[in-house]
Protein backbone atom coordinates (compact mmCIF):
# COMPACT_ATOMS: atom_id res chain seq x y z
CA UNK A 1 0.00 0.00 0.00
CA UNK A 2 1.69 3.52 -0.74
CA UNK A 3 2.43 5.90 1.56
CA UNK A 4 -0.27 8.89 1.28
CA UNK A 5 1.43 11.17 3.37
CA UNK A 6 3.54 12.37 1.33
CA UNK A 7 1.05 13.12 -1.24
CA UNK A 8 -1.32 14.57 1.38
CA UNK A 9 1.40 16.94 2.43
CA UNK A 10 2.10 18.12 -0.56
CA UNK A 11 -1.42 19.05 -1.40
CA UNK A 12 -1.57 20.64 1.51
CA UNK A 13 1.15 22.42 0.82
CA UNK A 14 0.42 23.44 -2.59
CA UNK A 15 -3.48 24.87 -1.29
CA UNK A 16 -1.42 26.89 1.56
CA UNK A 17 0.44 28.52 -0.80
CA UNK A 18 -2.70 29.21 -2.76
CA UNK A 19 -4.30 30.86 0.29
CA UNK A 20 -1.16 33.23 1.54
CA UNK A 21 -0.97 31.21 4.94
CA UNK A 22 1.16 33.17 7.39
CA UNK A 23 2.19 31.36 10.30
CA UNK A 24 2.61 34.01 12.72
CA UNK A 25 -0.98 34.94 12.48
CA UNK A 26 -3.96 32.76 13.42
CA UNK A 27 -7.75 34.04 13.56
CA UNK A 28 -10.87 32.19 14.14
CA UNK A 29 -12.45 33.41 11.28
CA UNK A 30 -15.96 33.53 10.01
CA UNK A 31 -16.43 30.36 11.72
CA UNK A 32 -15.53 31.65 14.88
CA UNK A 33 -17.58 34.21 15.04
CA UNK A 34 -20.95 32.12 14.25
CA UNK A 35 -19.97 29.84 17.23
CA UNK A 36 -19.82 32.55 19.62
CA UNK A 37 -22.71 34.22 17.91
CA UNK A 38 -24.76 31.34 18.54
CA UNK A 39 -23.34 30.61 22.15
CA UNK A 40 -24.49 34.40 22.84
CA UNK A 41 -28.03 33.81 21.44
CA UNK A 42 -28.46 30.48 23.47
CA UNK A 43 -27.16 32.17 26.80
CA UNK A 44 -29.98 35.01 26.37
CA UNK A 45 -32.64 32.43 25.64
CA UNK A 46 -31.83 30.77 28.95
CA UNK A 47 -31.33 33.84 31.23
CA UNK A 48 -35.22 35.01 29.59
CA UNK A 49 -36.37 31.39 30.24
CA UNK A 50 -34.71 31.68 33.78
CA UNK A 51 -36.15 34.99 34.57
CA UNK A 52 -39.79 33.74 33.51
CA UNK A 53 -39.46 30.74 35.89
CA UNK A 54 -38.02 33.33 39.09
CA UNK A 55 -40.99 35.52 38.50
CA UNK A 56 -43.40 32.67 39.27
CA UNK A 57 -42.19 31.94 42.60
CA UNK A 58 -42.79 33.92 45.93
CA UNK A 59 -39.81 33.87 48.01
CA UNK A 60 -41.59 35.31 51.36
CA UNK A 61 -41.91 33.51 54.25
CA UNK A 62 -45.25 33.61 56.30
CA UNK A 63 -45.37 35.34 59.61
CA UNK A 64 -45.86 31.63 61.43
CA UNK A 65 -42.97 29.50 59.73
CA UNK A 66 -40.54 32.51 61.04
CA UNK A 67 -40.54 31.05 64.33
CA UNK A 68 -39.12 27.95 63.44
CA UNK A 69 -40.36 26.07 66.42
CA UNK A 70 -43.99 24.63 64.83
CA UNK A 71 -43.71 20.83 64.00
CA UNK A 72 -44.76 19.91 60.36
CA UNK A 73 -43.52 23.30 58.72
CA UNK A 74 -40.66 23.29 56.20
CA UNK A 75 -40.04 27.20 56.12
CA UNK A 76 -41.06 26.89 52.35
CA UNK A 77 -44.05 29.07 50.66
CA UNK A 78 -46.17 27.92 48.26
CA UNK A 79 -45.53 28.96 44.81
CA UNK A 80 -47.76 31.21 43.07
CA UNK A 81 -50.37 30.09 40.82
CA UNK A 82 -50.01 29.68 37.40
CA UNK A 83 -50.66 32.43 35.23
CA UNK A 84 -52.51 31.78 31.32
Amino acid sequence: MPDMSASVSLAVTHFITLAEFDENKVTPGVLGFIVFAVMGLAVWGLMKSMNKHMSKVDFQKDAASGSGGEAGTTGASAPKPQRG
